[in-house]
């Protein structure tokens, strides 16, 4: 019989299949060809595939997805009267290598009523999408820095896993691979381990839970595991997801450590010391040297503001006390005059600097007392004032110096303030003791040129022309100088 006068009703009932269909004869003849089977190849006409199998496999290069390639190819087990399926092979065009596909294969083998094959066909599907997604997949899966694992749900077998696992457990991917999920034990000691195998048999989605993994090495790994039913190709699987609470755990004692340090040190400083939020400065916490000194309770002052409680004896100088916090977010050595519970006056120097608590910013005050060194001063002035009521006595000389003693915290407050910026403050308080602009730099975390605009800046508003007069005028309003060497 010829394929011409005999099959011809064949012809017509593959040539519409969307699966491909090549007829082979025994003699290893490529007879047919439907257009699916020649789109999967690339091809346009039967020609191109070859006229004989040993033609076919000079023109197309065959790889099993196992990266080994066929001693036979599937065409020619067919013409051998082998039965197969689900063989999944990769095809190139060995004249045009940009040409590729994937195939999913299986035979047809029909016999006659003797017994002998009357009609061989080679069933083609194309599957190359389906494994190009399960490419990317793959890539994706095994760049992703999560710790992941992948098991199949029909014997529960660990079928993927990618770096990010192996690195946090230290297992070998040949350690993990094949191994059941008792064997590699994800859900070990899991806090829900009873609903987690439940869900897993189900096929179910496993809700996040705690769990404590077994290293190889004999340790163990706390991590935080969940698991999402997913399809692997035709296989339904778990993706297993983890997220490592060693890290966590380790980053919330050192931040607990390093909070109770600071609450100790807050607590026993002797200075009174307060904490307060940064916007609105509700005060959050005093220590004891604040009760002690200020007569507040920290239940008493607890969500309050200084200016609740009335701590600020002129408003002027709160106003400008928070205004410098806000604008460089500390204030060094601020001379004011805040209020004892019981009504008392208390002069004191108070420095603030904002610092980052959790997510939160905050202001740590020092206030400190100064008021029994500010009634020393008062009685000494009033002492030079006695005396100079009469100065018959004294030379010019030794006038003039009394005059400066007599008033040097007026003078030294009103040069500064308004007109001098904290920083300026800062940079004439290190001129006058001595240090040099390399030095003032690397002390204030400034470059070289900063400090050099700020002197200048200085220099105007003191209405002087060197470093030297800058010193001198330091001198004599009350900024602390290098003793002689």
């Amino acid at each position: 019989m010829t394929l011409g006068v005999d099959r011809h009703e064949l012809r017509q009932i593959i040539a519409g299949l969307s699966e491909g269909v090549i007829l082979v004869e025994p003699d290893q003849t490529i007879a047919y060809a439907n257009e699916a089977a020649l789109a999967m190849h690339g091809a346009e006409t039967v020609g191109e595939l070859g006229e004989t199998v040993d033609a076919y496999r000079e023109r197309f290069a065959l790889r099993y997805r196992n990266n080994h390639a066929p001693n036979q190819y599937p065409i020619e087990r067919v013409v051998s009267g082998e039965r197969f399926h689900d063989v999944i092979v990769e095809v190139k065009r060995t004249d045009r290598p940009d040409v590729d596909f994937v195939h999913s294969l299986r035979s047809l083998v029909a016999t006659d009523r003797e017994g002998n094959p009357s009609c061989l066909a080679l069933i083609l599907k194309d599957v190359s999408e389906q494994f190009e997604a399960e490419a990317r997949f793959e890539a994706t899966f095994n760049a992703n820095p999560a710790p992941a694992v992948i098991c199949r749900l029909s014997d529960l077998r660990h079928v993927k896993v990618n770096l990010g696992f192996l690195e946090m457990t230290g297992y070998t991917r040949d350690a993990v691979i094949g191994r059941s999920v008792y064997e590699v034990d994800v859900l070990a000691n899991a806090r829900s381990r009873d609903l987690a195998i439940s869900r897993l048999n189900e096929g179910g989605t496993i809700p996040q839970m705690e769990a404590c993994l077994d290293l190889p090495d004999g340790g163990s790994r706390y991590v935080i595991v969940a698991g999402q039913p997913m399809d692997l190709g035709d296989e339904p699987c778990m993706l297993f997801t983890f997220a490592d609470l060693d890290l966590r755990r380790k980053a919330e004692t050192a931040l607990r450590q390093s909070e109770e340090r600071f609450a100790k040190a807050f607590r026993l400083t002797p200075v009174p010391t307060l904490l307060a939020r940064a916007e609105g400065f509700a005060i959050t916490g005093v220590n004891e040297a604040f009760a002690r000194v200020f007569g507040y309770g920290s239940d008493t002052v607890s969500g309050r503001s200084p200016a609740d409680l009335g701590l600020w004896v002129h408003e002027a100088a709160r106003i400008r006390f928070e205004t410098a916090v806000a604008r460089t977010g500390y204030v060094l050595g601020l001379e004011a005059c805040l209020k004892h519970e019981d009504g008392t006056n208390l002069d004191c120097l108070i420095s603030a600097e904002r610092v980052e608590i959790g997510e939160e910013a905050f202001a740590l005050l020092v206030l400190q007392d100064i008021t029994d060194r500010k009634r020393t001063e008062r009685d000494l002035f009033e002492a030079i004032e006695a005396v100079m009521a009469d100065t018959s006595w004294f030379s010019r000389g030794l006038i003039e110096k009394l005059a400066n003693l007599r008033q040097p915290g007026s003078d030294h407050q009103d040069a500064v303030s308004p007109n001098m910026t904290v920083r300026e403050r800062q940079i004439l308080d290190l001129i006058c003791q001595g240090l040099s602009d390399d030095v003032i730099a690397k002390r204030l975390n400034l470059s070289k040129n900063t400090v050099r605009n700020h002197s200048a800046a200085l220099y105007r508003k003191l209405d002087v022309h060197k470093r030297s007069e800058a010193i001198v005028w330091g001198r004599n309003n009350g900024f602390p100088t290098a003793a002689p060497s």
